[in-house]
């Protein structure tokens, strides 16, 4: 039922994003941001593709060795435009959306518990510094960890279990970097919050299935603190 409610959470908060012109454009925002970043790198990636796989295998002289050649271009080609959606989202996430991430959560906050008191911090810098620290151990470490988990995989027999597992892990991770937004916020310990996660483990895979579908994983990771933050206001009732 928790697994059901993830995903549920997840539509919802895409619902309310797009009856809600703020979170709306603040969604729309984040996603170019991440879509431009994505763009821009996956463009590097394939400029310099045929670069890349010559340092790794140079083109073969041999009429059958060509496509063999060609299929691992390929493959390269796929495996370095998933590594440049990964940066893409990690520096994304640093520079612009972290900070786009709890603004939403706020927002949401004041529709849901109707507060319209705006957040002041005391200094911007600070508040964004306190953002990064808590994205690090959230988000940037695990992703890639289980990213690096993910690679090593493919090198091994249990590589397709491995890359199943490890997408699950990023998706948990993706999830709670979403959820962990008001609680943070709240200046609730690290360690608690942690907790949090661990007990509502099935939660968090539901919320974060909809992050492992290709492309429009972007669209839900856009709109995805509008969702956590209305299933952890719900859960505090």
């Amino acid at each position: 039922m928790n697994l059901i409610n993830g995903i549920n959470y997840n539509i919802k908060g895409v619902i309310l994003a797009l009856k809600t012109p703020k979170l709306l454009w603040l969604g729309i925002l984040r996603f170019v941001v991440v879509l431009f970043l994505t763009l821009l790198l996956s463009s590097l990636v394939l400029y310099w593709q045929d670069d890349i796989l010559n340092m790794i295998w140079k083109t073969p002289e041999s009429g059958w060795l060509i496509y063999i050649w060609k299929a691992v271009s390929w493959i390269l080609s796929i495996f370095l435009a998933a590594i440049s959606m990964v940066i893409a989202y990690l520096i994304s996430q640093v520079l612009f959306c972290v900070f786009i991430m709890d603004y939403m959560s706020r927002i949401t906050e004041e529709i849901v518990l109707g507060k319209t008191d705006e957040f002041q911090p005391d200094s911007w810098l600070s508040f964004f510094i306190y953002l990064i620290k808590q994205e690090i151990p959230r988000a940037i470490i695990p992703i890639l960890i289980t990213f690096v988990i993910m690679i090593v995989g493919l090198l091994t027999p249990l590589g397709p279990v491995i890359l199943i597992l490890s997408s699950i892990a990023a998706a948990v991770f993706l999830a709670w970097d979403n959820t962990d937004l008001t609680p943070a916020r709240q200046m609730i310990p690290f360690k608690t919050r942690f907790g949090y996660l661990k007990k509502n483990i099935l939660f968090h895979i539901g919320f974060g299935l909809l992050f492992l579908i290709p492309w429009l994983n972007i669209v839900f990771l856009s709109f995805a603190p509008v969702g956590a933050t209305l299933y952890y206001l719900d859960k505090e009732k």
